[in-house]
């Protein structure tokens, strides 16, 4: 019975650090989605106030966020 407490113990040790990872992963995805938002509702913003249609595929954050994607 104790051992089977401290095998179970050790797998709960491991899914609290697993879920700790995730919740930090999940935090650092919440903030690069509110910055992508944001730099998308200033560029329909700024498209509104003038005539031209924003080239959403140019970005600096967004080709800096698929570097960061592409050293993971």
């Amino acid at each position: 019975m104790e051992k089977l407490n401290s095998k179970l113990y050790l797998e709960n040790c491991y899914i609290m650090q697993e879920n700790e990872r995730l919740r930090k992963k999940a935090e650092l995805l919440n903030q690069e989605n509110k910055a992508l938002l944001n730099e998308l509702k200033q560029r329909l913003a700024a498209a509104a106030a003038g005539t031209t249609i924003p080239d959403l595929n140019l970005s600096g954050s967004t080709s800096a966020a698929a570097t960061k994607k592409s050293k993971k």
